[in-house]
């Protein structure tokens, strides 16, 4: 996280969050937050922020940038190898989306002196409020479905889906193969031809096992 050079970010605000990959069968879960001082908000609006998923890659890596620069931040990426463990673990992804909150939450109140917090509405507002720890307990958390609406929550889509974009990337790289988004056949159609290459503990290293995709990829691969 960095202090602003170009915008105040010190007066009364509040953290939004949100996450990238959720829905997306290969690559990491990524969870941002951006603290928002309350004059900013017709900035962002100017700059063109609003909803990850209404713009396009290119526009929102280019928008992460602009936000990274100008406001405090922080990013919690989630590689699908430790995301299997975590899964395997907690066994509900709610309870996941809500440890990584919680900590991209504290990482902020370690920047910022922030009272409030909105989030989008993924579960059980109580499995959040649980995960935070000693800074996050005198937090007021708010969850609401679209909160990408809200200027921070929007601000912390954009930054989210730009990590998780570079680091599907990177991944792509690595293995030397071009993983796909989303969760759809191209998806399924991916991972035969990983498991077929590779064997099937490729799959622990480049995607969220837990998806249906995988019973059906191993069926019949």
């Amino acid at each position: 996280m960095r202090q602003s050079s170009l915008f105040a970010s010190e007066e009364p605000g509040h953290i939004g969050t949100d996450e990238s990959g959720k829905g997306d069968y290969f690559g990491p879960l990524c969870v941002a937050g951006v603290f928002l001082p309350d004059d900013q908000h017709a900035v962002l609006a100017e700059l063109g922020v609003k909803d990850s998923k209404r713009l396009t890659d290119k526009k929102a890596l280019n928008l992460a940038t602009l936000i990274k620069k100008n406001y405090k931040h922080s990013i919690v990426a989630i590689g699908p190898a430790r995301y299997n463990e975590l899964y395997a673990k907690l066994r509900n992804l709610n309870r996941l989306l809500a440890w990584a909150h919680a900590r991209v939450i504290e990482n902020m109140l370690g920047e910022v002196n922030c009272r409030l917090a909105i989030t989008d509405q993924f579960g059980d507002k109580q499995f959040v409020i649980s995960a935070l720890m000693k800074r996050g307990k005198e937090i007021e958390l708010i969850q609401r479905t679209k909160a990408e609406s809200d200027m921070a929550v929007a601000a912390a889509s954009i930054l989210a889906r730009a990590e998780f974009l570079q680091r599907l990337s990177a991944l792509s790289n690595e293995i030397a193969f071009d993983l796909p988004k989303g969760s759809s056949p191209p998806a399924e159609k991916a991972g035969r031809e990983l498991v077929r290459k590779h064997g099937p503990a490729i799959l622990d290293r480049v995607t969220k096992k837990h998806f249906k995709l995988t019973d059906r990829i191993l069926q019949i691969s």
